[in-house]
């Protein structure tokens, strides 16, 4: 399981000089609540390089039973079928809108596993990671990509179901505070209460609440990139707001926030949290897993480019978030892509069909189609 550093005995002017000032603040709140969250251990030039990356999409938007497996280059891809092991059959794979990866990654004899992200429900992430044959006791790290109702949904069934299977102070990484916050869903096509992450499931599960501001390892094989910068062309949309501070037992804490955001109690989303996770496979560059990119598929993988020193994109996977954007904005990111040249390109959830198809005219070779339960096999 991944190391970690407790932030507590960080120097705390360190901390505050070090532009780390209002995680200070989060964990002064978070103290009060019993669980202080942890700060990761940082990447600094350089990180590991993996043998072999599994990579199983435990839960994505749609399901093909009758997909065939096949394999290009050094990926193979495997599908999941049918449930035909219950007799007479009485589970299938759900699909929902939702997103959850689980990430198996070998470096000579150790083998990391790491699940990233929990789908909108529980019911279809415990019935997918039981049908998948997932051990949640060989989780080493979860990681939470940012705080949507659809990436957290399921993670307190989660964890009500595997208690006491989990590993003990198992951590979770988050990109800081805003992670928790409240959140409303604005646009179409139903709006209403988008749900708050559960702080007290996470201490009841004795996790280890990692923040993750900037990158840092995860599992010890992979890294997040941290948050995200906007250095690209790319626009962040605002489908949620956030309201700052404690609703009952849920919410962030208002010290992790501006005066002037403090003032205004409800701000648009502008997912500063949001991190994603990648991983170094050696000879081939870097596998990139972004779940929702809210800051811009372009900027996620500049980032992990940034943080981790290695220039080569093998594959970016994950939600690309552009369903919503226009026919000239989706040919704008896929202009980028095309000039960042990744092997392969494997879209999810919130990527839309308009992506698929633009891809599927200009770089058919590269792009790899995803259903829940399909399994990628990176090898080197």
């Amino acid at each position: 399981m991944a190391s970690y550093t407790q932030f507590a005995l960080t120097d705390r002017r360190d901390v505050l000089c070090g532009g780390g000032a209002s995680l200070f603040a989060a964990m002064a709140s978070s103290l009060l609540a019993g669980t202080a969250p942890v700060r990761a251990d940082q990447v600094s030039g350089h990180v590991p390089e993996v043998d072999q990356l599994v990579v199983t999409t435990v839960v994505d938007s749609y399901q093909i039973a009758v997909a065939p497996d096949f394999k290009t280059g050094n990926v193979g891809v495997k599908r999941f079928g049918f449930a035909l092991s219950d007799q007479p059959p009485n589970r299938a794979i759900a699909s929902e809108f939702g997103l959850s990866l689980h990430v198996a990654s070998k470096l000579g004899a150790q083998i990391r596993n790491v699940l990233i992200d929990f789908a909108f429900t529980p019911e279809a992430l415990n019935n997918n990671v039981a049908l998948l044959d997932l051990d949640p006791s060989r989780i080493d790290a979860l990681v939470l990509s940012h705080g949507h109702y659809d990436h957290f949904g399921g993670l307190p069934g989660f964890l009500r179901q595997n208690k006491g299977k989990l590993q003990a102070k198992l951590p979770i990484y988050l990109g800081g505070e805003e992670c928790f916050c409240a959140r409303q869903w604005n646009a179409p096509p139903t709006k209403g209460d988008f749900g708050a992450l559960d702080r007290d499931a996470l201490k009841d599960a004795d996790l280890t609440v990692m923040f993750s501001p900037g990158p840092a390892l995860v599992g010890e094989h992979g890294f997040t990139t941290g948050q995200v910068s906007l250095a690209s062309f790319e626009k962040v949309l605002a489908p949620s707001s956030m309201r700052i501070g404690r609703v009952g037992n849920f919410g962030c804490y208002a010290a992790d926030f501006t005066e002037e955001e403090r003032t205004k109690g409800v701000i648009p989303d502008q997912f500063r949290h949001e991190i994603a996770t990648a991983y170094h496979l050696k000879g081939r560059g870097l596998v990139v897993f972004s779940s929702c990119s809210h800051r811009g598929i372009v900027n996620i993988v500049q980032q992990a480019k940034a943080a981790s020193g290695v220039d080569k994109i093998h594959a970016v996977v994950g939600g690309f978030h552009l369903a919503p954007y226009s026919e000239d904005y989706v040919r704008e990111v896929v202009a980028a892509l095309k000039e960042i040249g990744p092997d392969y390109v494997i879209p999810m959830h919130c990527s839309g069909e308009p992506f698929y198809e633009i891809m599927k005219a200009e770089l058919p070779a590269k792009l790899l189609r995803s259903y829940t339960g399909t399994q990628f096999t990176f090898e080197t």
